[in-house]
C-alpha cells in the first residue's frame, strides 16, 4: 500500500492538472496567476498527441507551469460554455456523437486562431496575451513560457527585439 501512495503521489506530481476555462477564472480571483490555455481537438490531431507525450511530460516544465500558470484546456469542437468578458461563448452548430471533424467552438473564433494545437496565454486578470499555434517541443516552448510569466514579452515591441530576445535566451529544461 506505502509503495502504491509514494508511486501515485510521484506520478501525480509529475502531471498537469488541467481545468476548464470558468474554473481558471475563478481561481484568479483569489490567486492572480497567468493561464495557459492549450486548445486542441479530438480527432485526427498529431501534433495535439505530440504535445502530450513529448512536450508536457518534462518534469521541470511541468513544474514551472505549475508554479506560474493555471492550466487550461480547450477542445475547439467541443461544446463547453465559456464565460469570458461578460459573453458565454458555446458552440452552437455541436453535433454530439458526430464522426470525424465538428464545428469550431465560437471561443476559438473570438481568439482567431488558425490552427491546433493552438496555445494561448493570459494575463493574471483574464486578458489575452498571445496565442501560439502549431506543435512546439520542450525547449521552445519554454521560451515562451518565461517570456510570459516574467512579463518579458511586455518589453519586446519589435521583430528586431523578438529576434534579439530568441538568439539570447538560454533554455534550463
Amino acid at each position: 500500500l506505502g509503495i502504491f501512495l509514494l508511486t501515485s503521489t510521484i506520478s501525480q506530481a509529475q502531471k498537469l492538472e488541467w481545468i476548464q476555462m470558468n474554473e481558471a477564472l475563478e481561481l484568479q480571483k483569489e490567486n492572480p496567476k497567468k493561464i495557459l490555455m492549450k486548445v486542441y481537438i479530438e480527432n485526427g490531431c498529431e501534433e495535439c498527441e505530440l504535445f502530450e507525450k513529448e512536450t508536457f511530460t518534462n518534469k521541470n516544465l511541468i513544474q514551472y507551469v505549475k508554479e506560474n500558470y493555471y492550466t487550461v484546456y480547450l477542445d475547439g469542437e467541443g461544446n463547453d460554455v465559456i464565460s469570458y468578458n461578460n459573453f458565454d461563448y458555446t458552440n452552437p452548430n455541436y453535433i454530439e456523437g458526430k464522426k470525424g471533424r465538428n464545428s469550431t467552438h465560437l471561443f476559438v473564433n473570438a481568439l482567431k486562431l488558425a490552427t491546433y494545437p493552438s496555445l494561448v496565454f493570459f494575463d493574471s486578470d483574464g486578458s489575452v496575451i498571445q496565442a501560439i499555434g502549431g506543435f512546439k517541443g520542450v525547449q521552445e516552448l519554454e521560451l515562451y513560457l518565461r517570456m510570459v510569466a516574467t512579463d518579458e514579452y511586455k518589453e519586446i515591441t519589435t521583430p528586431a527585439a523578438w529576434e534579439a530576445y530568441q538568439k539570447n535566451f538560454k533554455s534550463s529544461f
